[in-house]
């Protein structure tokens, strides 16, 4: 049967360099340059700005009123919570909100959202889901490997609280609810379908992986 785990296995290599990229298991060490998490969260902001306008496709892309309040509610958590909650996270690491709204866009931040966009512009709203699984039922996906390898140490790593995020239980539950949305979208379709679908889901993961890897450079 056609699921979620399906499009994983389809582009197996991509996916786990990307859930246990350098930038990553430095990260889960504790022992990632202070700069590169920085940088990494300045362009994450510029990241959910556009991530607030891909939902809002989303809205336009929906077949019915459920799934227009879904989307309504994933643009709206985004664009009146989680953004503001970015920028006081991004405080404590030293990040003001003048720096953010001045920021140079990253070319694997660019290159990234754009392809997120054009395929919320051209295709329908599975291929929206799609597009973004690496990134939001990902982060949570990398949030559990991390906790249960030897050498994770939650009380003494300075990252920890990033990686709390994706670990709790809203987030979580957020992720397996996207999980079964996309499965059940994925029951009926065809192998060309599923085909197109792999794609999507292949170059997005490729792109989040450089994300890591922009973060882990510094690079603009």
């Amino acid at each position: 049967m056609t699921s979620f785990y399906s499009l994983i296995r389809s582009c197996q290599t991509d996916w786990d360099h990307y859930i246990q990229h350098e930038f990553i298991q430095q990260l889960g060490k504790g022992i990632l340059d202070i700069a590169c998490f920085q940088h990494y969260l300045k362009q994450d902001y510029l990241f959910l700005i556009n991530f607030s306008r891909v939902w809002g496709l989303a809205v336009y892309k929906s077949h019915d009123i459920t799934e227009i309040r879904q989307s309504l509610n994933s643009l709206k958590t985004i664009a009146e919570v989680e953004l503001d909650l970015h920028v006081e996270y991004c405080k404590k690491w030293r990040i003001t909100e003048n720096e953010l709204k001045t920021l140079t866009e990253a070319k694997a931040n660019t290159d990234y959202t754009q392809f997120v966009l054009d395929v919320g512009l051209n295709g329908d709203i599975l291929d929206l889901h799609i597009v973004l699984a690496p990134c939001l039922i990902g982060y949570g996906m990398i949030a559990n490997w991390l906790r249960k390898q030897h050498w994770y140490d939650a009380k003494n790593n300075p990252y920890t609280s990033w990686i709390k995020m994706y670990i709790s239980k809203a987030f979580q539950q957020t992720m397996q609810n996207e999980i079964a949305w996309i499965d059940q979208r994925l029951l009926n379709i065809d192998t060309s379908r599923f085909e197109q679908l792999t794609t999507i889901f292949k170059q997005a993961t490729q792109l989040e992986a450089n994300f890591w890897q922009m973060g882990l450079d510094r690079s603009f």
